[in-house]
């Protein structure tokens, strides 16, 4: 019987910058799609199981400055780091009109392993 490596246990805490909020209304479509395509990325990467989410945009309404509290959640287990790097890589990449996504969103991944509660 061969063991499988451990997962990764990985929260993906994203928020919403200025710079989304000073667009016109015209252009939040763009951005949304982006953001859809940024989150199927997520999910369909090799390995990448998406546990849960969460968008607190109806109870936290503007930027998210200094980190906490984030807009929204992602909970995932990835088979390495460098699939979390790409996860994140997707905010560099994903095209919103002339620019990217990591314009109007930015993104941090916490790391870790699964806490088990015991029976």
């Amino acid at each position: 019987m061969t063991d499988q490596p451990k997962k990764l246990r990985v929260l993906f805490c994203s928020a919403v910058t200025q710079n989304f909020f000073d667009l016109p209304p015209s252009e939040v479509p763009a951005v949304w799609a982006g953001v859809a395509e940024m989150l199927k990325g997520i999910r369909d990467l090799p390995g990448v199981e998406v546990l849960g989410t969460i968008d607190d945009d109806e109870t936290m309404v503007g930027t998210s400055p200094n980190g906490w509290p984030w807009t929204f959640y992602i909970l995932a287990d990835a088979p390495d780091r460098e699939t979390v790097v790409a996860a994140c890589n997707l905010f560099r990449i994903t095209p919103v009109g002339e620019h990217r996504l990591w314009r109007y969103m930015r993104v941090e991944a916490r790391i870790g392993r699964e806490l088990v509660i015991p029976e």
